[in-house]
């Protein structure tokens, strides 16, 4: 599959509109332009971009349209939050250009409602896409686990974004679900002042990203 290259594809992301009015319970941040570039490229480079890609908790669509910026034909992206949805489909129709509503275009985005943990899906071969919550607000934490379980339901090979500190965890769990963790690096997560509890103009976190292999055994 030939795609624009990492930097043409951040540059392209860039213009992604972000949450107007973020949740903080759901954790709604934009992903990084240059973080979903990076993991689209990776996906690209291990041959993980062939069939469908499944982005869990889409929020904006940042990696959903990273993916379809990326060459994929089928995409789809889930959401508990009717209006991070709206967003999604006018940054479709912004950045990739027809979409949203099927638009002219052959391959539109899916964007579709529901709860990750019980996802629509009946598929066992995507490739899954994900910047579950961090877990960072009360009563949240270890929130990105459903995410992970039904990355594993769902897919072949998952790229998720985690919090500092997650590693032992995300090994963890993929050695407990028949997965394996292939890569794993650290990426820095900025974060602008968006609600009354933060207290500094933009804080930049340390990320974990991880990309698991599951089992062809579900």
């Amino acid at each position: 599959m030939s795609g624009p290259s990492r930097r043409t594809l951040a540059r392209r992301l860039e213009s992604i509109e972000d949450f107007s009015e973020p949740s903080a319970d759901l954790e709604q941040y934009l992903t990084p332009p240059e973080l979903a570039a990076h993991l689209c490229h990776l996906a690209g480079l291990q041959g993980d971009l062939e069939g469908q890609v499944v982005d869990l908790g889409t929020g904006t669509g940042m990696l959903a349209i990273a993916a379809s910026l990326s060459g994929v034909d089928r995409v789809a992206g889930i959401d508990l939050d009717a209006e991070a949805l709206e967003i999604a489909r006018r940054n479709e129709r912004a950045v990739v250009g027809g979409g949203g509503d099927g638009g002219g275009r052959d391959h539109p985005i899916e964007w579709l409602r529901g709860d990750v943990s019980r996802q629509p899906f009946s598929l066992t071969d995507a490739t899954v896409l994900s910047n579950p919550p961090f877990g960072a607000q009360r009563g949240n934490r270890h929130a990105d686990r459903a995410f992970l379980e039904t990355a594993r339901e769902i897919g072949t090979a998952s790229y998720t974004i985690h919090n500092e500190g997650s590693q032992a965890f995300v090994e963890s769990f993929a050695d407990d679900e028949g997965g394996t963790v292939t890569h794993a690096f650290r990426a820095e997560f900025p974060i602008p002042k968006r609600f009354e509890f933060h207290t500094a103009a933009q804080e930049t976190l340390e990320a974990e990203v991880f990309r698991i292999e599951w089992s062809s055994q579900k």
